[in-house]
Order: structure tokens, then sequence, then C-alpha cells
């Protein structure tokens, strides 16, 4: 919190206060609620227990609700597109909160200045929307699209080892790929999902889109898994990528995962893929659902 303590006292009042002005009154009426305010974020998920709020830990959640409550002088509710591993990172995640009036008066430059010195710099903003009364950043989401990026060969990643797993060995792709077009469609992914979670609860998820690519970022290579669905369980993704990536290294034939879908069971999959190499990059809504604040 030290960084975001800085900011605060490196900004000029105007930024940070802005609500006293357009928001007068906000406290009286903020049971009226007339719309819905949306971010678009990112954050680097290295140093938080995860998105969600929990007693005692350092997370997303809380340090954004915060940077929100400070500037809006009262408590909100958030609600976000998915909930984030600890040590997960994301690019395009969207929360959403319900506004007044007065609150949806504030400008899109008033919104960047303010959270820009408000949240810590390991989280940013890159975008703020208005929706009607009602909306959800979870429940209205028609999909969500999660990268997975790996680096093979005897040297370590060094400036993009915090979002690359470092797997050392050489995969085939083309074995990777055929087993990952068996995920594609409605299934159920229970041998995908943290056994704890997936007590009593539906696991039947539609996988739209996978694919790989190459991809090379500050100088330094490495293959990306992009797997597109309309809605992730706890760890799927991570446990997806383990079990692909044993097909890689040709410890198992991609029909192994026809196996490993049909098993239900955690312990049927490939291990869990290291936090670090996951990042939450988009969720997709209607069009027209989402307009740019002014």
């Amino acid at each position: 919190m030290a960084d975001m303590d800085r900011a605060v006292l490196d900004t000029p009042d105007t930024d940070l206060t802005g609500a006293s002005d357009a928001l007068q009154g906000a406290e009286a009426d903020c049971e009226l609620l007339d719309g819905t305010l949306v971010f678009r974020l990112g954050y680097d998920g290295t140093g938080y227990s995860g998105f969600a709020e929990q007693p005692g830990q350092h997370t997303v959640a809380g340090d954004i609700r915060r940077a929100l409550e400070t500037f809006l002088r009262r408590e909100i509710d958030l609600t976000c597109a998915g909930r984030t591993d600890a040590g997960v990172h994301a690019v395009g995640q969207y929360i959403s909160l319900s506004a007044t009036a007065d609150e949806l008066e504030v400008t899109r430059s008033r919104w960047m200045r303010a959270l820009a010195a408000l949240l810590p710099r390991e989280i940013a903003v890159s975008e703020v929307y208005h929706a009607a009364p009602g909306f959800s950043a979870r429940f209205d989401a028609r999909s969500r699209t999660y990268t997975y990026r790996i680096a093979t060969g005897d040297a370590p990643p060094l400036l993009t080892r915090n979002v690359t797993w470092w797997h050392r060995w050489p995969l085939d792709v083309a074995a990777m790929e055929d087993a990952a077009q068996r995920l594609l469609g409605e299934r159920d992914f229970k041998s995908f999902c943290k056994t704890s979670s997936a007590v009593g609860k539906p696991t039947h998820r539609n996988v739209q889109e996978v694919s790989f690519a190459r991809e090379r970022n500050l100088g330094e290579e490495c293959l990306a898994f992009t797997i597109r669905g309309n809605a992730f369980l706890h760890s799927m993704v991570r446990a997806i990528v383990g079990t692909l990536v044993e097909v890689g290294c040709h410890r198992r034939e991609p029909a192994w995962v026809d196996e490993v879908l049909a098993a239900c069971d955690r312990a049927a999959a490939g291990p869990t893929a290291p936090a670090r190499g996951l990042c939450f990059m988009d969720v997709a809504y209607d069009e027209g659902v989402l307009t740019r604040c002014p």
C-alpha cells in the first residue's frame, strides 16, 4: 500500500477529490441507482492472493475497492467477470458497480487520472464504460479469453519471467493442437477443476476456441496457448495446460484427453501449470451493452 499512499500524496487535490463537486449528494442518494459503471483493467498478479477479497490477504479486489471508495466516498459492491487465482495476471478483466446519476457524470479523463493515482502500480485501468442498471460484469459476459505462455529451451526467460512458465524441454505443438481440439464444445470439465471447488457444483462448460501461436515479447520467444469459453472452473485453464504439456512431451497421446474428460476425476488429468504463465485477456459482451464513458 506504500505505492498507493505515495501516489495520493503526489497528485493534485482536484484529481482525487473531484467527486466532491461532481458527486455532491451522492452519499445521501446512493440508494437511487441510475446505471452501472464498468471498468476494464489489468494487473500484475505476482504479489496478490488472487482477485477475490479474503480476510487477511492482499487481493486485487481489495485494492480496487479501496481506490473506488476513496474516490466515490461511499461503500461499494464490486462484481468481476472472472476471479483469477493467486499469481495469475490480467489485461482484460472487467468489473462493474451500480452508480448514481451524479457518479455517471464523472468524465473518463477524471476517472483515469484519479484511478492512476489511487491504485497501486500493479493495477491499471484501461477503459471506463457505462451500462444500464442491473448490468453485471459476470452474468452478462458471453465469453472469456485466457492465454497461457510457455518458454522452452536452455535459457530461462528474463524480462518476461513473471508472465511465462519456463518449461525447458521441447514440446510437440502439433500433438498438443490435436489434444486441445478434443476440448471443444459443451463438456463436463470436472477432471480439470480443483477438487474442492467441484463438490456439489455444475462442472459443464463450453469451450469455443483453442489455438497455439509463437510470440516474441521483449526479444524473448514463447509458445502461447489461447482458450475462449463461456466460463471456466477453478484452475481449469492451468489444469488443461498441464495436461497438454504431458502430450507435448510425448508422455501421453492426444487421445488421452478423451479419457481424461470421460473420467470426471481431477486425478486423471495432468498437473496444474504454474500460475505465472496465465493471463486473463478479454471478455466479450453483447454489442451495444457497454458505452464508452465520455
